[in-house]
């Protein structure tokens, strides 16, 4: 499972922050610690993610989720079902945050708002596209 842990790790790790030019890997967002990988059998695997946004109040916590969600989707070449939660003790509004981002209809939503989709796109896009 490590070994599937460290793939996903590597898609990940070079989303851009919506806010700073850094990537979420460069501020600590996200760590190979933070991605748990199981085998659910038949080729399909369970992937949880928990981040920790850079600040207890960040309003960008559910935009970052949103962009975990694009980029794996999008990626991961394996089935897959994904779970991205913040880190326990992270957040302010830690279990708002959780639901929304793991709600397959509100991400439906937000991917079809063309501003948040052009942020989403900036931010999911690797350095050499």
């Amino acid at each position: 499972m490590e070994e599937k842990a460290l793939e996903v790790y590597d898609v990940i790790r070079s989303i851009r922050d919506p806010e700073k030019p850094n990537t979420l890997e460069e501020l600590e967002v996200v760590t190979e610690k933070c991605v748990e990988v199981q085998d659910l059998g038949e080729d399909e695997y369970l992937i949880i993610i928990r981040f920790s946004p850079t600040v207890p109040h960040c309003s960008l916590a559910t935009l970052i989720g949103l962009c975990l969600q694009v980029k794996l989707q999008r990626c991961l070449p394996f089935k897959h079902k994904l779970e991205i939660y913040l880190s326990e003790g992270t957040h302010s509004t830690e279990e708002d945050v959780n639901k929304q981002i793991n709600d397959k209809e509100r991400v439906a939503a937000a991917m079809e708002n063309p501003n948040l989709r052009e942020i989403v796109e900036q931010c999911v896009m690797e350095p050499d596209d």
